[in-house]
């Protein structure tokens, strides 16, 4: 054994990670860009599906149920099972049934969050719940949000599906249910429980969907603030593609750095 540099300790050499043999992918920005297929993308989601190897698409948009979802990228030349798709409506809904079974929540929000927070068995209603879930909705509602402010100052717990700022549209950015939960908390002075990206509770969520583990699987997205946080905070190889937000120099601007900088999800397809 080779001795210690002397008047130090033994250097350390970083485990070398396993094998990937699961794969969780951000889907805007990943796979799809302002509603256009990435180049390759179809080609690496089929790759995924002949594998065998267990997979979800993720996103934090919460408008969507994965049967939208899933009928949204057919049309874009993807041939995705809804199962494979994981949203943070998914994970908030199955958050709050482990947390208070059978609870009770007034919820801003459309189909996506509804029909999951449905599924978990809540009762949604605006008279005395459990929780205030804010999620994705194209026209927030200030009657809505004033409801939501009372609930909270009477005791309502307050929860959010993902802590997104703005969203994108064909004519610039739009307010997003980050910046709504900002004006509720400024209301109220309670911070939400944000379940989705960067809370690596989004990504063990995943996992669990799919019974993989976090040392053999990779996590693929375009944003360092969100999908790579959230990856590493989750024990997962992260991958960051160039084909969405953030830039490979923005990425160094951060003070964690993804495992490994692609150009896009092309680039892996030879890997699966």
């Amino acid at each position: 054994m080779a001795e210690p540099p002397r008047g130090g300790k033994p250097q350390h050499n970083p485990q070398q990670r396993k094998a990937i043999e699961s794969w969780l992918t951000d889907m805007d920005g990943v796979l799809v860009h302002e509603g256009v297929p990435v180049p390759g993308a179809p080609d690496f989601v089929n790759r995924m599906k002949a594998s065998g190897k267990p997979f979800l698409i993720l996103t934090n948009n919460s408008i969507y149920t994965p049967r939208d979802l899933q009928a949204r990228l057919n049309r874009m030349g993807f041939d995705v099972p809804e199962q494979s798709i994981w949203t943070a409506a998914l994970a908030t809904a199955q958050f709050l049934a482990d947390q208070r079974p059978g609870g009770t929540a007034y919820v801003i929000g459309e189909a996506g969050l509804t029909t999951a927070m449905h599924a978990a068995g809540y009762v949604l209603t605006e008279f005395d719940p459990d929780y205030v879930v804010l999620g994705e909705t194209r026209t927030y509602s200030f009657e809505q949000i004033t409801k939501a402010i009372r609930l909270i100052d009477s005791g309502a717990k307050f929860i959010c599906t993902n802590p997104d700022a703005t969203g994108p549209s064909n004519e610039g950015a739009l307010p997003a249910a980050g910046s709504v939960a900002a004006m509720i908390s400024k209301a109220t002075g309670v911070d939400p429980y944000f379940v989705g990206k960067p809370n690596p509770m989004m990504m063990r969520s995943a996992l669990n969907t799919i019974e993989a583990h976090s040392e053999s699987t990779a996590m693929i997205g375009d944003r360092m603030d969100t999908d790579i946080l959230c990856g590493l905070e989750a024990g997962l190889e992260t991958i960051l593609v160039l084909t969405g937000i953030s830039t490979r120099a923005e990425s160094d601007r951060y003070p964690f750095r993804p495992s490994r900088i692609v150009n896009s999800v092309a680039d892996l397809i030879a890997e699966i």
